[in-house]
């Protein structure tokens, strides 16, 4: 007997039948109250009882946000933006299960997921999300919808006043909301409350790194997958990635949205229909994140991480291997030994002796000073965590297989998504039997590390995949993702090097 029908602890939900009966897909479950009204910019409330059993069939609308019109030129909607016509409304606070169905089944481990989108936009119900091919390993998989935008990161003073216990960080709070109804119902639905991964992808992948370092997490989850959501560069730039504004500068942001508005006070705020906000918040045209609140957020991820001010659990983390670069920017030679004395300082000439300024032109010289800013981020955080005795299994993945299609887009930010959750079947580009066999390769090592803490395992031919090592200063062990998994245990080059000890010394490390 398969179950569709479980008892959370507001009520009864039935689920549906996924593509393969033996899992069950409850779509659209509450797990707070609506955050309207009063509710708007305000910690996620309880979720209210209800009566008889609620039919979980279809995804629930998507978080308020500025979805981008259908554009065969851009590959982020061509790949994903494919249905403009999207329920959106600001009552979100849904998430979605899918959970073997097989009667008697229980301890099962789950599988958390924040999705990506800058915080800005994204959706739980994007078809590369389909948490079915996980589940069918035996793993109970769960999708958590968080406000965006405005909507689920604005502060303002008066805010702050009325609230101080959760001023900011609403989309984080409802993805720890959403977290933590897992750990009290989800061993109706079979699984272990004291075995859960937490994971996303991009700003999802930055938003595990929030929740791993938020020191109201204890006791949560007990992994972590952050998948292309940390980045470092030791380069002058404009926008340093991971940076977090204070709560008094973010509440002088929400005065001025408020002034925008042309409202005063926060009750007016709270009394402007959704839609109306949402067009204000397109033409305000402002980035809305993450805040250090010294409350949910005590400061920026990654310095907590090498501080080991974190949640000590092991993490499984990686990059595509043609997403952000970093690179100096300099219009002279002369300009760039310049950048190298301002930025290496001692090691400049260590820096300077890697190129051959005589030789060399200077685009020739800027592409060989460039490197991956989440390769250098990972590794940089790999050695502190070994050199300050945390010692916590750290697995490193590069993501580089080829990708066809007609754009040649080569491994773009995300395109690893299809490969994680194994639903290439749902994507346009022509994918044949090698990167099926990535694939599941690669969700198998997913399921195992969600299990255990250890992506090592056999696969479903019953041969042992290849070994992946945690990383560590000796093995410097990364697992690559091309036609074929494989271990590599190369030393970092020389600019590697020297940007990791640059950006360590950043930090204080």
């Amino acid at each position: 007997m398969f179950i569709r029908q479980v008892k959370t602890e507001n009520g009864w939900v039935r689920g549906i039948q996924a593509a393969d009966p033996r899992i069950t897909a409850y779509k659209g479950i509450p797990f707070a109250a609506p955050p309207v009204g009063e509710n708007r910019w305000r910690a996620p409330q309880p979720c209210p009882d209800w009566e008889g059993v609620k039919e979980c069939y279809d995804f629930k609308p998507i978080s308020m946000q500025d979805v981008p019109p259908l554009d065969d030129r851009n590959v982020y909607t061509r790949e994903w933006s494919v249905d403009p016509d999207l329920e959106m409304s600001e009552d979100c606070l849904y998430l979605n299960v899918w959970a073997p169905a097989a009667e008697g089944t229980k301890d099962l481990p789950v599988f958390v997921w924040y999705f990506g989108g800058g915080l800005q936009v994204g959706h739980p119900s994007e078809m590369e999300f389909d948490g079915e091919r996980i589940a069918r390993r035996g793993i109970v998989v769960v999708s958590v919808n968080y406000r965006l935008n405005a909507f689920g990161f604005l502060c303002h003073p008066e805010i702050t006043a009325q609230q101080p216990e959760a001023p900011a960080n609403f989309g984080h709070l409802d993805q720890q909301a959403g977290t933590a109804w897992v750990k009290r119902n989800i061993a109706a639905f079979g699984g272990d409350p004291n075995n859960i991964t937490i994971g996303g992808q991009s700003a999802g992948g930055g938003s595990v790194m929030s929740q791993l370092t938020s020191p109201q997490n204890e006791g949560l989850f007990q992994r972590a997958i952050v998948e292309s959501g940390v980045s470092a560069n030791v380069y002058p730039t404009k926008r340093q990635f991971g940076r977090v504004p204070s709560l008094k500068d973010a509440e002088q942001t929400g005065v001025r949205f408020f002034d925008f508005l042309g409202v005063r006070t926060l009750a007016e705020a709270r009394a402007i229909d959704e839609k109306t906000l949402m067009q204000k918040v397109r033409e305000f045209r402002n980035f809305w994140g993450t805040v250090q609140d010294d409350v949910f957020c005590v400061g920026e991820a990654m310095r907590l991480f090498l501080e080991n001010r974190r949640l000590m659990c092991p993490v499984l983390w990686g990059r595509t291997s043609s997403e952000f670069f970093a690179a100096p920017e300099t219009e002279s030679k002369e300009g760039f030994r310049g950048m190298a004395g301002q930025v290496f300082g001692a090691d400049a000439e260590a820096y300077l002796g890697l190129f051959d300024l005589e030789q060399d032109s200077l685009e020739e010289t800027i592409r060989k000073a460039s490197f991956p800013t989440i390769d250098l981020a990972i590794r940089a955080m790999s050695a502190q965590n070994e050199k300050s005795g945390a010692c916590q299994p750290l697995y490193y993945y590069n993501f580089d297989a080829e990708i066809p299609g007609w754009d040649n887009a080569g491994t773009f930010h995300s395109v690893d998504l299809w490969f994680f959750f194994e639903t290439l079947a749902k994507c346009w580009r022509p994918f044949t039997g090698k990167h099926y066999d990535l694939a599941r390769q690669m969700c198998n090592y997913w399921a195992n590390f969600i299990r255990c803490g250890d992506p090592n395992g056999t696969d479903s031919t019953g041969e042992p995949m290849p070994r992946w090592d945690p990383m560590t200063t000796e093995n410097n062990a990364c697992m690559v993702f091309d036609e074929k998994p494989h271990q590599v245990c190369e030393a970092p080059d020389p600019l590697m090097t020297l940007a990791i000890r640059t950006w360590l010394k950043s930090k204080g490390c």
